[in-house]
C-alpha cells in the first residue's frame, strides 16, 4: 500500500508570528487521517515549527537545499543544518526554483545525491510547461527531467523518494488540468519508472500531484488510482482549506 501524503508548500510566506497562528489553526482543524501530512514554512521558521508541531502528527519539511555539505554558498542551506532543526524531508525542483533560479536537472541530480547521502526524505517535483503540453512534448519532458534528475540512483533509493507532478501550464495560468489529466501523466510516470527499473519499484512510490488541488476538486482528483496525494500551494496558507483537501484524501 503506497503512503498518502497532503503536504503544504507555503512558499516565501508568513512570518514568524503569521507561522505560530497559522499552525496553530492547522491542528485545531486537523482532520483524522492515515495520510502522512507535510507543511514547508521558509527557512527562518523551520526551526519554530518543528518545535510547535512536535505533539502533532503534522511534519514540518524544508522547501530547498544546497547540494554542498558546508561552504562559500552564501544564503544556501545545507542538509545538515536542516536535520540540526529537526528536518527529515525536502522538497527538491519546484517549477518555481526550476524557472525563477535556473535550477536544471544536472544541479537537481547533486542535489538528490547529497540528500540521500544526508539520509534526507526528497518530494522531487518535475513537470511541463504550457508550451510543452501544447506542442505534444509533455510526456517526453517528463520523462527526461526524471531520468536526467533521478535515474541514476540504485533501486533501494527509491524508498526516500515521493515524486510530485506539477503541470506548470495549470498553475496560475487560465488553464485547467483535468483529474483525468492527472491520471493520465502519473500512470505515464509509474511506467516509466517500471522500464528504468521494475513494476515493485513503480508501484512502490508515492507520486503527489501538484496542479492548483483546491477542496472543491480534491476529491475528485485524489480517487484517481495512481494519484496518492498532492503538492498544495496557496489553499495551504488557509486552514480551513488545507484541512478540507486532507479530510478528501
Amino acid at each position: 500500500m503506497r503512503t498518502k501524503i497532503v503536504a503544504g508548500n507555503w512558499k516565501m510566506n508568513k512570518n514568524s508570528s503569521e507561522t505560530t497562528e497559522l499552525l496553530n489553526q492547522l491542528q485545531s482543524k486537523m482532520p483524522k487521517t492515515s495520510a502522512e501530512v507535510m507543511v514547508a514554512p521558509t527557512f527562518v521558521n523551520l526551526a519554530q515549527a518543528v518545535t510547535q508541531l512536535a505533539a502533532s502528527s503534522i511534519e514540518v519539511v524544508a522547501q530547498n537545499m544546497h547540494f554542498a555539505e558546508n561552504g562559500a554558498y552564501t544564503g544556501e542551506i545545507s542538509a545538515n543544518m536542516l536535520q540540526s532543526v529537526g528536518i527529515k524531508t525536502v522538497i527538491l525542483g519546484h517549477s518555481e526554483r526550476r524557472a525563477y533560479f535556473g535550477e536544471d536537472d544536472a544541479l537537481l541530480a547533486k542535489k538528490v545525491d547529497a540528500a540521500l547521502k544526508a539520509g534526507i526524505r526528497m518530494i522531487f517535483c518535475f513537470g511541463e510547461e504550457l508550451q510543452d503540453r501544447k506542442s505534444g512534448n509533455h510526456f517526453k519532458v517528463v520523462e527526461a527531467q526524471l531520468k536526467n534528475g533521478l535515474f541514476h540512483v540504485g533501486k533501494a533509493h527509491w524508498q526516500h523518494i515521493v515524486l510530485a507532478y506539477e503541470p506548470v501550464w495549470a498553475i496560475g495560468t487560465g488553464e485547467t488540468a483535468s483529474p483525468e489529466q492527472a491520471q493520465e501523466m502519473h500512470a505515464f510516470i509509474r511506467k516509466t519508472i517500471a522500464t528504468a527499473y521494475d513494476e515493485t519499484t513503480a508501484q512502490m512510490v508515492t507520486i503527489l500531484y501538484g496542479g492548483s488541488v483546491k477542496p472543491g476538486n480534491a476529491n475528485e482528483i485524489f480517487s484517481k488510482p495512481d494519484v496518492d496525494g498532492g503538492l498544495i500551494g496557496g489553499a495551504s496558507l488557509v486552514a480551513e482549506d488545507f484541512a478540507a483537501i486532507v479530510a478528501a484524501i
